[in-house]
């Protein structure tokens, strides 16, 4: 492969802005340390309600609260207007949720460690 000059002057800027260096030989702030960003440390609230395949409030639901890391389960009985809700729920850690009653389950939803929400809400249907 054969490059005019220019092309070869091109090319070498490149790969030296690519490395950092100025054309004094100086490193330059291209490769900064990250910025510091949010950090989901502390407990959130894991709450909604259940529903079955018709949309309609599904009371005595068991639902199920999985931590992936340590492999644990919580679980909360719905009330009379199919809601549940779990304190205490480490942010710094991933979690699956779903819903069972009378042999039939909902999706699995996941509570990720990268949401930065305090309060998690959301519906789940068994089908």
């Amino acid at each position: 492969m054969i490059f005019s000059r220019a092309k070869l002057g091109a090319c070498l800027m490149v790969a030296f802005v690519a490395v950092g260096v100025a054309g004094n030989g100086t490193s330059t702030a291209l490769f900064a340390p990250p910025a510091a960003e949010a950090q989901n440390i502390g407990q959130r609230v894991v709450s909604g309600i259940v529903t079955d395949a018709n949309s309609a409030l599904l009371a005595g639901a068991t639902v199920f609260l999985k931590d992936l890391k340590s492999k644990t389960i919580r679980s909360y009985t719905s009330d009379a207007k199919g809601r549940f809700r779990f304190a205490q729920v480490n942010m710094a850690e991933d979690h699956e949720l779903w819903a069972e009653k009378d042999g039939k389950k909902s999706p699995t939803k996941t509570v990720s460690s990268w949401d930065t929400r305090k309060e998690f809400e959301t519906e789940l249907k068994v089908k």
